[in-house]
């Protein structure tokens, strides 16, 4: 049965995220989640559409990759066809060809699930390997040490304080009500919580989004920050604990986190709340 490259329409945006829930698992390498499409809802549900990609074999999901901008595909495979052979060759075809309406021509990255053929073919075609990641994973079997701050789950009062914090974080945020709004009002935010985490002197300091992929699934963090006028006070940590407490509440088997490896801070703060670091990946990209 010939394997066919769509993008679906928000109607259809529904089966791509209950795939992605139904592949992630422990054990599983660092991968598209569910929520990583939640938090690309901030743009509204017809921006997410048109940045979506799958490939099916007949009425079944068996890839679904993410456009985290012009130039990056966020992919990952079914893990019973990680290495079907005609699979990989066609995704890879079509991340080959700009005019199949996946990546532009130019330097371009794909990220892709480091057991997966696919990276074996895009290496034979010359890809080469970019920057390294580093993965992160908490175990949620036992409970979650206290945050030690006043963390509060974000509903229309609080929307603002989280906004606010996340533009201090992230220089480069253009996070704003209105696409707290547009994301909140997604499928995927069904499964999530934003928290916001405040001082003694009842100041917005840090803030997180977390995505359970459902019971006794891994779920994810992202994306976390620290206000920038309140750093190196252990605010990180006290968010990614009260995080990490509120995936166990939603019944995530474990929390899982992804930051590059230079940010050497990010990944002392994600260790100090009790994350263990995984093998590094790294994305693979083409020059032109």
């Amino acid at each position: 049965m010939t394997i066919v490259l769509g993008t679906p329409s928000v109607d259809e945006l529904s089966g791509a995220l209950d795939a992605l829930r139904e592949w992630q698992h422990e054990g599983a390498p660092m991968q598209l989640h569910p929520g990583d499409l939640g938090w690309y809802w901030r743009f509204g549900a017809l921006a997410t559409a048109a940045a979506v990609r799958t490939w099916s074999r007949g009425d079944r999901i068996l890839a679904v990759g993410l456009l985290d901008g012009p130039d990056l595909l966020r992919l990952t495979v079914a893990p019973d066809a990680r290495h079907d052979d005609e699979l990989a060759h066609r995704v890879v075809g079509d991340l080959a060809e700009p005019g199949r309406s996946v990546l532009p021509g130019g330097r371009v990255a794909v990220e892709a699930p480091a057991d997966a053929l696919v990276q074996d073919v895009l290496e034979e075609r010359g890809w080469g390997s970019d920057e390294p990641w580093t993965p992160l994973r908490r175990d949620l079997a036992a409970p979650v040490d206290e945050a030690g701050l006043r963390v509060e789950v974000v509903g229309p009062d609080l929307v603002h304080a989280r906004t606010a914090v996340q533009r201090a974080a992230f220089t480069t945020s253009i996070f704003t009500d209105d696409r707290w709004n547009e994301m909140a009002a997604g499928p995927a935010y069904a499964d999530a919580r934003c928290l916001v985490a405040f001082d003694e002197h009842d100041d917005a300091v840090a803030a997180v989004t977390v995505w359970s992929a459902g019971p006794g699934r891994p779920g994810l963090l992202e994306p976390m920050g620290v206000h920038r006028d309140h750093r190196g006070r252990g605010y990180g940590t006290a968010i990614t604990l009260a995080a990490a407490a509120t995936l166990r509440e939603l019944g995530s088997s474990s929390a899982l986190v992804c930051t590059p490896s230079a940010n050497v801070g990010g990944v002392a703060t994600y260790r100090r709340a009790g994350f263990q670091v995984r093998p590094e990946v790294r994305d693979r990209y083409r020059e032109a």
